[in-house]
This record gives structure tokens, C-alpha cells and sequence, in this order.
């Protein structure tokens, strides 16, 4: 051992070896890949009451993220960074996690950190299939308390409305599943989005945590996901009471 390496050991934490979370990545694998003819699923069904994010039987590895996290006390959510996108990650009581993600072609990107810090795991890959849909325009929330229900509301140029009752619009833009036990995320993805104004509305519909009035959520805004014109901007409002409906953004396409 050099003693340069000596010297970054001695500045490391002194951490037990038990203190640092073993954090898995199961799919996406890294790599390259095609998912021509994968079975693919971004939404969900509108099912009453919806509780927590959950994938559809026969998804397709090219559309999910899912591992686990072991060596950890589950006291707050892990993180999930998307190319870029950090977002809450739910983690059940067995170290496991599972989502729906509808990834584009090209490169892409997907990090977990444990929810306290000390550990993670990232892996990178590329979809060469060029016939996949891309989105053009995402719409993130999440938020930062649990037992909380935030419900993302998307008003489109053409007068569609994306909400957890209509998830679908005409043009093909559509909201992924609706979280009612804290964190989120609830994504809004569209591949032909309409030219004009949107406006991305918040409602904090309700919580079971009394104790924690006050919530934080974050809605990320991507506009040409994986090119060289991508635009990410983020934004975090404070929410205090139930039934409080709060406009986060509006912003014109493109």
C-alpha cells in the first residue's frame, strides 16, 4: 500500500463495515441493449384507493428499476437519480424497491443511495432501439413526508387535464400511477406534446401524519429528454394544508 493510500484512509469515517448499506441494482443492466418488441407499460389502471407504486405483471426489464437495499433501517426513503433527476425512492420493509420508468432511446442513467447515505449503486446503458418513443416533455413531483397524498395535475395547450382521474389525454400524454402514502414520484411524460402554454399544478390532497403539517414537494420539468437542446428546471413549494391547490409553473412548449 502506497503511502499516499494510507494517507485517504485516514481521512475516510471510521465506519464498521455493518454501517454502510449494500445497495443493488437488479435492471436496468448496464450496457447496450435494444428493447425492439419488449413489453413495455408506463400507466396504470385508476384503482380506488391507489396506495403505493406497484408494476404491472409481464413488465419488461427495459421498463422498470428494481433491487434492494440490505443493511439498513428503513426510517425515511432511499434517493433515485434518473439521468439527472433526483426523486424520493419508497423502500419496503424487506430492503426491496420496484417502479415503472418509461426510458427513452439513447444513454441513460439510474443511481440509488441509501436512505441514510452510506451506500449506493449506479448503472449506465444505452438503448440503441431508434423506433422507441421519446419524451419530449416529463413533468416529476415528489415530495418529503410520508402518509402524505400529493397529486400532480398537468393543463395542456389543446385543454387536456392529466390527474390521477384521467391519466391518459388525447395526444398521448400521461401520468404514471398515483401515490397516496408519501413520497411520490408521479410522473407526466408526453412524446408529441402540443405547442403552447402549460400549467403544472400541485393539490396537497391529504395526509395521515398530523404531526408533520408541513410538506415539500419538488416538481423537476424536462423538455427534450437524452438531446442537445434537454432543459431541466426544478422547483420545491412549501404545502401546509390539506386541500391547499398551489400553480407551480407555467411555461411555454417548446
Amino acid at each position: 500500500m502506497t503511502l499516499r493510500s494510507l494517507q485517504l484512509l485516514a481521512v475516510l469515517p471510521l465506519l464498521p463495515f455493518s454501517a454502510w448499506a449494500q445497495v443493488a441494482i437488479d435492471t436496468p443492466k448496464g450496457g447496450w441493449r435494444n428493447s425492439a418488441g419488449a413489453t413495455e407499460q408506463y400507466t396504470q389502471g385508476v384503482n380506488y384507493p391507489a396506495n403505493a407504486v406497484n408494476l404491472q405483471p409481464g413488465q419488461a426489464g427495459t421498463a422498470q428499476i428494481r433491487g434492494r437495499i440490505a443493511g439498513t433501517r428503513k426510517a425515511k426513503p432511499a434517493t433515485l437519480v434518473v439521468n439527472g433527476v433526483s426523486m424520493p425512492l419508497e423502500v419496503q420493509d424487506d430492503g426491496t424497491f420496484a417502479r415503472p420508468y418509461g426510458f427513452g432511446s439513447g444513454a441513460n442513467s439510474v443511481e440509488v443511495r441509501a436512505p441514510d447515505g452510506n451506500g449506493r449503486a449506479r448503472t449506465q446503458f444505452v438503448d440503441a432501439y431508434a423506433g422507441k418513443t421519446q419524451a419530449r416533455l416529463r413533468v416529476v413531483l415528489s415530495w418529503d413526508s410520508p402518509g402524505t397524498d400529493i397529486d400532480l395535475h398537468v393543463v395542456t395547450p389543446d385543454g387536456g387535464h392529466a390527474w390521477y382521474g384521467s391519466r391518459v389525454l388525447a395526444d398521448g400524454g400521461a401520468l404514471d400511477v398515483d401515490v397516496t402514502t408519501g413520497y411520490g414520484p408521479e410522473i407526466f411524460s408526453s412524446a408529441t406534446p402540443p405547442r403552447g402554454n402549460y400549467h403544472v399544478y400541485v393539490n396537497y390532497y391529504g395526509s395521515g401524519e398530523p404531526a408533520q403539517a408541513l410538506t415539500v414537494a419538488q416538481v423537476a420539468i424536462i423538455t427534450n429528454e437524452n438531446t442537445p437542446r434537454e432543459k431541466q428546471q426544478v422547483f420545491r413549494v412549501p404545502l401546509r394544508a390539506a386541500g391547499e391547490l398551489t400553480l407551480v409553473k407555467s411555461f411555454v412548449f417548446p
